[in-house]
């Protein structure tokens, strides 16, 4: 209309477009206030993960607002409070992936994971293993038929008895370290259990470079008969790494000079 000089209505059947499509004004009312209120909702139940979308919803039925769920859905995602929803699901000490800062010294920060493996006759073997990230001194590698919670915990507190608990340990999130037991364990000694993202290895890349170790110099180089037999040779490979072997990461000193001072040995297994 500006460019050729011509009336709105000419400018509309030139477009084919409906002169009341061109003239209505929305009375739609701005937004602005219940996007505040459904903040300030979440900013509440902040504490109470359970507090999603459609909770929200009902809270703004109950105080009169007028809205439907599929709007309350649409703005509480745009306000990007979805996000809330990713911590794990029961599990009291565990956090997100943020800030990791670098370890400052012993028992600060562990890493744990499982290796595949098998015996001669082809049973499959899961070990369990755990390193600390400071150190590199690995408190145990427990072999086992199957391990499930229970078990994790069972070996933690074996070596907990012996060298303290950590603050922190970076566990991705298979079926053992999820369950309600290793979060009860966690919760009850104070520690904080670090989930790797979903798909993300590279997140505790420590202890995926021990497990390379550990299968190149040990499970590679031997034939296991039975699970005596596998906890026997571990252990073996355990103490010579712990003890013996220099480490590159840790100016090639041995793990146990920086973990335990003053020349001890390794905790029996």
């Amino acid at each position: 209309m500006v460019d050729w000089g011509v009336p709105i209505r000419r400018a509309c059947q030139a477009l084919r477009f409906d002169t009341s499509s061109y003239h209505y004004k929305s009375r739609r009312t701005g937004q602005a206030g219940l996007e505040l209120r459904i903040r300030e909702s979440c900013e509440i139940c902040e504490t109470r993960v359970r507090y999603g979308s459609r909770r929200i919803h009902v809270l703004l039925r109950w105080e009169g607002w007028q809205v439907n769920i599929r709007k309350t859905r649409r703005i509480y995602n745009e306000l990007g409070l979805q996000l809330r929803n990713r911590h794990p699901k029961r599990r009291v000490k565990a956090r997100l992936r943020e800030d990791r800062k670098e370890a400052a010294g012993p028992n600060e920060v562990w890493a744990m994971d499982f290796v595949h493996d098998q015996l001669a006759p082809g049973k499959t073997l899961r070990i369990l293993t755990i390193v600390d990230i400071h150190s590199r001194y690995c408190p145990a590698v427990d072999p086992r038929f199957a391990c499930r919670g229970e078990d994790v915990v069972q070996t933690l507190e074996r070596v907990c008895r012996h060298i303290g608990c950590p603050q922190t340990i970076r566990v991705d999130n298979g079926s053992e370290f999820i369950s309600r037991d290793l979060d009860l364990w966690a919760y009850a000694n104070d520690v904080t259990l670090d989930f790797s993202r979903p798909g993300k290895p590279t997140d505790n890349g420590f202890i995926e470079a021990f497990n390379s170790k550990l299968r190149s110099e040990c499970l590679n180089a031997h034939w296991v008969m039975d699970l005596a037999d596998a906890r026997e040779k571990v252990e073996a490979w355990r103490r010579d790494d712990n003890e013996v072997r220099p480490h590159s990461a840790i100016g090639y000193n041995v793990p146990i000079d920086l973990h335990i001072p003053g020349g001890a040995t390794s905790p029996p297994p």
